[in-house]
């Protein structure tokens, strides 16, 4: 009887770019790339695979398509799941005429049944289909609870051969482990608590940043199978931002790194967007994470300011252009955070002999009260380069407002131009002929400084590639325009 263990990628759907269609091609590519890079088996059609938003006849095409691209090679368990008992159990008779290997069926949700109805939909399917079944607990999606006592009554069931939990709830798993471990395998389904599941006992996992990153929860996973909980647990660090962004976003997230590292796999399905469930902020962190697993490979970017062409080994994907130059006037705007502690900047870079150090200065000599502008400094009396001015965005009223612009605020934009020039993002051989003026917008009800800096930070790292890239371009403008609005539209 098979039983799940290891790594397996919940697949993301690839669709064609206008979303109305699956793309065969592409799901191709994506089983392959999982496939070459070790993991233990594929599952099509479930939660990141937007199941819910497949038809039929789509989930059908899925399955096919992915069969016939796996050939043997590694497991095939088909999400299977459906809200009634009926459906589900005709997904299942078709994975398994189909030849997979397993079906993971969800919990039944929507209606949000109670044990007897939950008890009898997983005994009807088991018992009519004679496939091995993995049992599913995502509540956060159902609404629905399998509670490990019924999974520890399911347990008795021939066929049902294991478990996977997206709680994130390490107690739950525990309990699990404690009463069926003999009986069935359980598979962590939660990105942010592999290495503590998988050193708890699970078999394995299966995980919507698979699709990503298969190769490093693979090693992960044979890290601990060895008894390497060290090593496992440097890893997990390494890629906890990554796997915490996937696990909020879902097939969101999942897709926009995988389009970022040119395995294409088109659009998520409306309701979901970019924008949406993954924030345009934490899809420039995700592109940041990437970089550094060495999943986006760099490629040498030429500067073009003034008569000095600059050459450095710039960390970028194909948004951002083999020549950057016209550094006049660059415009840069990022948001991070939310509630109190929310940042926004809104920046210019350009050369000290252009518009821009005319502005530079004209500030400088006439500030507006309320909106006193200063230098960005690391530590007293040591500014950083590009040398660059801070301007409040709101009118700073009381010394407990100043003091949070020209502290936390300060600190974190003059570090953000720091890293910034480190890691090349701008040119080091250009600082000397570039300036910056940054809005800087502090609510004047925010009271937790270390996130001010957080936020600030994360804010102006974004504003100064996006400059630097000129980003959002056109087409982007007009692809997110329906989706716009105002970041503080409902904060009242």
């Amino acid at each position: 009887m098979f039983k799940p263990e290891g790594i397996l990628p919940a697949l993301v759907t690839p669709f064609t770019d206008d979303g109305k269609a699956v793309d065969e091609e592409r799901l191709r590519a994506l089983v392959s790339h999982c496939i070459e890079l070790g993991v233990y088996g594929v599952v099509p059609c479930g939660t990141t695979g937007e199941f819910v938003n497949l038809t039929t006849e789509e989930k059908k095409q899925v399955i096919d398509i992915v069969m016939d691209e796996v050939k043997g090679k590694v497991s095939v368990v088909v999400g299977t799941g459906a809200s009634g008992t009926d459906q589900a159990l005709e997904m299942t008779k078709y994975a398994k005429d189909a030849g997979a290997d397993a079906a993971l069926i969800v919990t039944p949700f929507y209606l949000k049944p109670k044990d007897r109805g939950i008890y009898q939909h997983y005994h009807t399917i088991a018992s009519e289909v004679d496939l091995p079944i993995i049992l599913y607990n995502i509540p956060q999606c159902t609404g629905v609870q399998l509670s490990w006592q019924m999974v520890e009554d399911l347990a008795q069931i021939p066929n049902i051969v294991g478990l996977k939990d997206s709680s994130g709830q390490l107690s739950y798993i525990l309990a699990v482990l404690e009463k069926v471990r003999d009986k069935i395998n359980v598979m962590c389904g939660h990105d942010e608590v592999v290495v503590a599941a998988l050193a708890a006992g699970c078999s394995g996992a299966i995980l919507a940043s698979a699709n990503v990153i298969p190769d490093i929860w693979v090693e992960i996973y044979n890290h601990v199978k060895n008894g390497e909980l060290q090593k496992a647990r440097e890893l997990q660090y390494k890629i906890q931002k990554m796997a915490r962004i996937i696990a909020g976003s879902g097939a969101v997230g999942t897709k926009a790194a995988l389009n970022m590292m040119k395995v294409k796999v088109g659009p998520v399905r409306k309701p979901l967007s970019v924008g949406g469930e993954l924030t345009y902020e934490a899809r420039e962190e995700l592109r940041i994470e990437l970089e550094k697993t060495g999943k986006i490979k760099p490629k040498t970017i030429t500067f073009e300011i003034g008569e000095k062409p600059v050459e450095e080994r710039f960390k970028a994907i194909d948004v951002t252009p083999e020549i950057i130059r016209d550094f006049n006037l660059r415009v840069g705007e990022a948001l991070a955070g939310q509630g109190a502690e929310v940042a926004h900047i809104d920046l210019l870079i350009g050369k000290k002999d252009g518009p821009l150090g005319e502005a530079f200065a004209k500030a400088k000599a006439a500030p507006t009260q309320g909106h006193e502008p200063l230098l960005a400094i690391l530590e007293p009396n040591l500014a950083v380069k590009p040398v660059t001015l801070i301007v409040p965005t709101v009118t700073i009223r009381s010394m407990r407002e100043a003091s949070m612009v020209y502290g936390p605020a300060q600190t974190a934009v003059a570090k953000a131009i720091i890293d910034s020039v480190a890691e090349g993002i701008i040119p080091k051989e250009a600082t000397e002929d570039l300036i910056i003026i940054a809005n800087v917008f502090v609510h004047p009800t925010a009271v937790d400084r270390q996130r001010i800096y957080i936020n600030n930070y994360k804010a102006m790292h974004h504003a100064i590639r996006k400059a630097i890239e000129g980003r959002p371009t056109i087409d982007e403008l007009i692809e997110n325009k329906d989706r716009s609005k105002h970041p503080f539209k409902y904060t009242p």
